[in-house]
């Protein structure tokens, strides 16, 4: 069964968490030619590595954005790079392209350089803060988009600076940003044969992902504060939200009012069968609990008999007591919780991928989703550098093994 996108060909200029966005579009089948500078892209040397060994061959971030993809090396700054990258426009449908505004014109690369090659081209570039406007030449790193996207100024404790999240996640925003932008150019291509410029702004991604911020300052004037590991609002007393365990953390909130009387008898409940309630739980009119209302003292009688049932008990042990008692909790999951999750298992959403440079089988987040008809899959490993120099150049651009040994002679291939 053919893939849905398998008759598209994209060329993936994109460095960094970006890649994503054609990692993507090889997911549902497009033949992406991933095409980096001769000396290899960056990402190739960011960690962690496999086994721990560095190695522009064993990142594994390169792995994850890159595979489902051919790779090829090519300098555009060169004059002959720039012409073998237009010859390489002319049969493909999707440039993705993540370098700074104007970076692209001035090799005469732009779009509509490219336009005039391929009318049917559709060319997406995704950057910190668009083409146009009073930022589109400011450069940012991952933490900087993050802060100026707002959603930095709610990670963190309240009585702490502003946070990033562990790892980055900001250009992997823009990426998917990017596929949605494309798909949409190539569905209005089918009607007017034309492609377009996708204009992607990671700035804007990530406001998206955040958008419940903006109207509580545009509607109610509210600026969202951070609340780390206890939520509520200033000025009131606050109950953990994570949970200590024998193994990990749960994500545990103590509500008020309704559902959450429910959800407080039947938790009062499990502390009963289990022996660690208290008289205070015994005895509590969780009908008119209050968060208002709970003093510090009153703070003191609550916690300790639910951080007692916790330690008692691994993650998973509470989380299945807790579905059957129809309580809200829920496991912090590490990366090992989420590979091990028997539903991901059921639905085999995980994919081994056999790495033959290094003569064994990796396993990785499978898809974003299921089709029944044309399912995105997870076909290839991420190219070794230059792999596919000889496959591409030689065999579909048509140039000559002496050309391909000349041109790597230059240093443009």
């Amino acid at each position: 069964m053919d893939a849905l996108l398998s008759d598209l060909r994209v060329l993936d200029l994109c460095e960094g968490g970006a890649a994503v966005c054609a990692k993507i579009l090889g997911d549902m089948g497009a033949d992406v030619i991933k095409i980096e500078k001769p000396c290899g892209d960056q990402a190739r040397n960011t960690g962690p590595f496999y086994e721990g060994i560095p190695h522009h061959e064993r990142s594994l971030f390169w792995f994850a954005f890159n595979n489902n993809k051919r790779g090829i090396t090519l300098d555009i700054e060169t004059v002959d790079g720039q012409q073998i990258f237009k010859k390489l426009v002319e049969k493909a449908d999707i440039v993705v392209e993540s370098f700074h505004p104007g970076y692209m014109e001035g090799l005469g690369l732009g779009y509509e350089a490219l336009e005039a090659i391929n009318p049917k081209i559709i060319m997406t570039s995704i950057t910190p803060f668009g083409q146009t406007g009073p930022y589109k030449d400011y450069r940012a790193y991952d933490i900087v988009a993050w802060a100026m996207g707002s959603i930095m100024s709610v990670t963190g404790d309240p009585d702490r600076p502003p946070l990033q999240v562990g790892l980055p996640q900001a250009y992997i925003a823009g990426g998917t940003y990017g596929v949605e932008g494309t798909m949409v150019a190539y569905y209005e291509r089918q009607n007017s044969g034309l492609g377009q410029h996708v204009d992607v702004s990671i700035q804007a991604a990530l406001t998206w992902i955040n958008s419940e911020l903006v109207p509580a300052w545009t509607f109610m004037g509210v600026i969202a504060s951070r609340t780390g590991a206890f939520p509520g609002r200033r000025g009131m007393i606050r109950p953990p939200l994570l949970w200590p365990c024998q193994d990990g953390y749960v994500n545990y909130l103590i509500l008020a009012g309704q559902p959450g009387a429910e959800r407080n008898k039947a938790m009062a409940k499990w502390l009963e069968d289990e022996g660690f309630a208290t008289e205070y739980y015994r005895t509590k009119d969780w009908d008119n609990f209050d968060w208002m209302q709970i003093t510090e003292e009153e703070l003191k009688e609550l916690l300790p008999p639910l951080q007692n049932l916790f330690m008692a008990h691994s993650m998973n042990e509470l989380f299945n007591e807790a579905v059957r008692r129809i309580i809200t909790l829920f496991p912090v999951a590490t990366p090992k919780d989420v590979v091990e999750s028997p539903n991901l298992e059921f639905r085999k959403y995980w994919a081994p991928v056999y790495h033959d440079e290094l003569d064994t089988t990796i396993v990785y987040p499978g898809p974003f989703a299921l089709l029944t008809e044309t399912p995105p899959t997870i076909r290839r490993r991420a190219p070794l550098l230059g792999e596919h120099n000889r496959e591409v150049y030689v065999k579909e651009l048509g140039l000559t093994v002496k050309d391909l040994i000349s041109l790597q002679g230059m240093g443009t291939i």
